[in-house]
């Protein structure tokens, strides 16, 4: 263990170092340089860095107020920018597209295929976070990642982790019986409802801070 981690630090020393020797040639060289060809390497490196700064401010630029109710928790005001809005969309898209959040009338469709769209909305979610750059909060305010986490802490992850492996359970003890045999089919089935509702409602949120018009009419109501 000492060994691998002596030769990691020299690795990571060795590749300092260059970078350092490379970055004097390129200071060292530049310095020599005079005339035409000099304003040509200063016009670059400020047009680069004008380009970050640029990119800097529109991922930052446009700042907007949102107010979302959150099920269970209370109205939060949200401060997001044009990357929150982005994750946001992608985050509404999944949750509305699914069939988790339609509702599964009794004697109707199958339980188990809502369970597994939940789990893939519960992924889905998780993979999104994961690949988006983390908002900076702003005054304190709850970011949209505050929101995902909360829409799967506080409603997927309690349901699937409740349902799941009795719904399995069941499955491996009838593997040819009807899933209406369940004997805790009506129970899912009235707890899946709640959450469905609870879903759109958290649906409605990401399309507020994305900025999505009509939403609602969109979505339909879960009853």
């Amino acid at each position: 263990m000492i060994k691998s981690i002596s030769n990691k630090r020299i690795t990571q020393i060795a590749a300092a170092a260059a970078i350092g020797a490379i970055a004097g040639l390129v200071v060292f060289t530049i310095s020599r340089i005079t005339g035409r060809n000099l304003y040509i390497i200063i016009g670059g490196v400020a047009g680069a860095a004008a380009v970050l700064v640029l990119q800097q401010f529109w991922r930052t630029a446009q700042l907007t107020e949102v107010k979302v109710a959150v099920p269970q928790v209370s109205e939060l005001t949200f401060v997001v920018n044009n990357d929150a809005r982005q994750v946001a969309w992608k985050l509404y898209v999944e949750t509305v597209t699914r069939v988790s959040t339609r509702p599964l009338a009794d004697e109707e469709g199958f339980i188990r295929e809502a369970l597994t769209s939940l789990y893939g909305l519960f992924a889905t979610t998780r993979d999104t976070l994961k690949a988006s750059r983390p908002s900076v909060p702003a005054s304190g305010r709850p970011t949209v990642e505050h929101l995902a986490v909360t829409m799967l802490n506080q409603q997927l992850r309690p349901f699937l982790s409740k349902w799941h492996p009795r719904l399995r359970q069941f499955e491996t003890a009838h593997p040819d019986g009807p899933e209406s045999a369940w004997p805790d089919n009506s129970a899912c089935r009235g707890e899946l409802l709640v959450v469905q509702a609870n879903l759109v409602d958290y649906a409605l949120g990401f399309a507020d801070l994305a900025g999505v018009r009509d939403a609602k009419a969109t979505i339909g109501p879960v009853t």
